[in-house]
């Protein structure tokens, strides 16, 4: 009765959004820089496919060298706006410039910050409340706006479709851009004096947050807001993102489609966040999130006895953002990071 109640009110909540576009599916082998002659491409994809499945291994494997980004000191902050250049390019100008708001603590004398990266399609108020919530327990934070959202959306789009579509090499690249935003992020924390850092994400940017944790040592406690092991199930599987998927089919399957967006998956870096304060979030009615891939998520790091505190949410994802559900999430994030920083 209560499962159906609140997967009703999702679908209506996930129903209220209308722009959605089923784009065409691409491999996206020019965004990994090896676009092929027109006479190399099959017509099944097998060379495009072969392609991406060799870079998505390497990079995997070398994820330090995939993730990995260089200081910068160019950084623009006027007190509440901070903006800088991203360590990735795209075609797109507007997108290579990172935006974010700092939210300075009431009392900041324990040097402690957070970085707060929101859901796909959060719009430039995404996730404030929290960060001022953060605020009044003495928690500052600098909340980044996601490549292709908001400021850094092009003219051609009304949603930020390029961070997840079915374009498969530009969905790695983008979300790879995201980390590097981040890491840059808590870079210029420590540089302001932050000796106390760390990170949260929501949805998609819950699975950012855990790529930037495990590969910016400066971290010391990450907050994973709704979480799946792999990209791509969520993708395959969730409602928020069934017209991405309606773009997929019977183009790639499953199996090849987790291969290809490993890099940008959380299950093969598991390992590289124990020793860190964690904390996974999870909705007991999560159709976006499917509530089995949240378990696999827990599961895994249980097999692994990595330590790590877990909250369950008693609604939705979409249902997550309302009250009474957003405060009492908002309230066992700041909990968490009140103790863990």
């Amino acid at each position: 009765m209560i499962a159906n109640f609140f997967h009703g009110w999702e679908r209506k909540l996930a129903s209220v959004t209308t722009d959605r576009i089923v784009r065409p599916f691409e491999w996206g082998v020019d965004w990994i820089g090896a676009p092929l002659a027109a006479s190399d491409a099959q017509v099944d994809g097998a060379a495009e496919a072969a392609m991406l499945r060799a870079w998505a291994d390497d990079a995997t494997r070398n994820s330090d060298r995939f993730y990995h980004v260089d200081p910068i000191s160019s950084f623009d902050f006027d007190g509440h706006h901070l903006s800088y250049p991203s360590a990735s390019t795209t075609p797109h100008p507007e997108n290579d410039v990172v935006h974010a708001r700092f939210f300075r603590a009431r009392d900041d004398s324990r040097r402690r910050a957070v970085v707060v990266l929101p859901q796909w399609n959060a719009d430039a108020g995404g996730h404030v409340g929290l960060c001022r919530l953060f605020a009044r327990f003495g928690v500052s934070s600098v909340r980044l706006s996601l490549p292709y959202h908001d400021r850094r959306m092009p003219a051609e789009l009304t949603r930020a479709d390029y961070i997840v579509s079915s374009n498969v090499g530009r969905t790695v690249q983008v979300c790879r851009q995201a980390v590097l935003d981040a890491r840059r992020a808590v870079q210029w924390l420590h540089a302001q004096g932050y000796e106390h850092i760390g990170i949260v994400g929501t949805s998609l940017g819950s699975c950012l947050a855990m790529l930037t944790a495990a590969h910016e040592p400066l971290v010391k406690a990450a907050a994973f807001n709704h979480c799946s092991p792999w990209f791509a199930d969520v993708v395959w599987e969730g409602l928020s993102t069934e017209h991405v998927r309606q773009g997929l089919d019977g183009r790639i399957t499953l199996d090849l489609l987790r291969d290809l967006w490993l890099p940008i998956s959380p299950f093969p870096f598991m390992e590289r966040v124990r020793g860190k304060k964690l904390l996974v979030v999870y909705a007991k009615y999560d159709l976006s999130f499917p509530l089995a891939l949240s378990k696999r998520f827990i599961a895994e790091f249980d097999a692994r006895d990595i330590a790590h505190e877990t909250f369950v949410l008693p609604c939705g994802h979409y249902s997550g953002g309302k009250p009474p559900f957003n405060w009492i999430d908002g309230f066992a994030l700041t909990r968490f990071f009140n103790r863990n920083l």
